[in-house]
């Protein structure tokens, strides 16, 4: 799938981020990607993002447009057609309170995008974030403030290494109509900067259901935030089963 390279403005990006079995994950993942590990561990999560001024290269911001959406994704590896190991994201889920990228995506614009209702509080430095899919499976909820170092219990050392393992994730794949296809996008953001979110509480129906996920097989790990970043999108090459 091709389409312009788009433009705008991260206004708000949430990383939440589970350390995860690999065995449990990988049932839930194509058998093209294998997960990402990090200290014997995979690593999955939500990326919560508010996209403002996105268009067209080409037009300047004022035709710009603005969504709130979510992302399910797996830190995952794969090898591409010449045999080179490749890592990304793969994005099961994608939800958005547009009803544009509902629409395109996956037709005009790499990935089917789900509707969902967002609600968002925000002060100072406070988050208040909630998101329920119009589908009714798919429900976040996150309350948190920024910080200045991750949770002790995280797997990661430092917030330089944890930024370092997401940087590294920028080319996703989602699933498309054809279950041997998966879209490909790429982000590329100007100004690479995360800060740790302080949660306060969360949860995730994803992660928190236990047919997926048996007890003790997905733990909240930390979660980091971004602002205002310039950013771009690309298309990449579709990937084959």
């Amino acid at each position: 799938m091709r389409v312009p390279a788009l433009q705008g403005i991260i206004r708000r990006r949430i990383l939440v981020n589970y350390r995860v079995d690999p065995d449990v994950i990988q049932r839930l993942i194509p058998v093209r990607f294998k997960p990402k590990l990090y200290e014997g561990h995979a690593i999955a999560g939500i990326c919560l993002i508010r996209l403002e001024q996105v268009r067209p290269k080409s037009l300047p911001a004022m035709f710009g447009l603005h969504s709130e959406n979510a992302a399910h994704r797996v830190a995952v590896t794969w090898n591409d057609e010449r045999g080179e190991l490749r890592e990304g994201v793969f994005i099961p889920r994608r939800d958005t309170n547009s009803l544009l990228n509902h629409w395109v995506g996956g037709r005009l614009f790499p990935g089917e995008h789900q509707r969902a209702r967002f609600t968002i509080r925000e002060a100072r430095e406070e988050i208040d974030f909630r998101m329920r899919s119009l589908d009714g499976k798919v429900a976040v909820e996150l309350l948190g403030s920024t910080a200045t170092e991750l949770p002790k219990s995280s797997i990661f050392g430092s917030v330089a290494e944890a930024s370092r393992f997401f940087a590294a994730g920028s080319l996703g794949y989602s699933p498309t109509r054809n279950p041997c296809r998966f879209d490909g996008m790429l982000l590329e953001i100007a100004r690479w900067q995360v800060l740790p979110l302080a949660i306060r509480s969360v949860h995730s129906s994803f992660f928190a259901n236990a047919a997926q996920f048996p007890p003790g097989s997905a733990e909240f790990d930390h979660a980091l935030i971004m602002r205002d970043l310039t950013h771009s999108w690309y298309s990449a090459a579709d990937l084959v089963a």
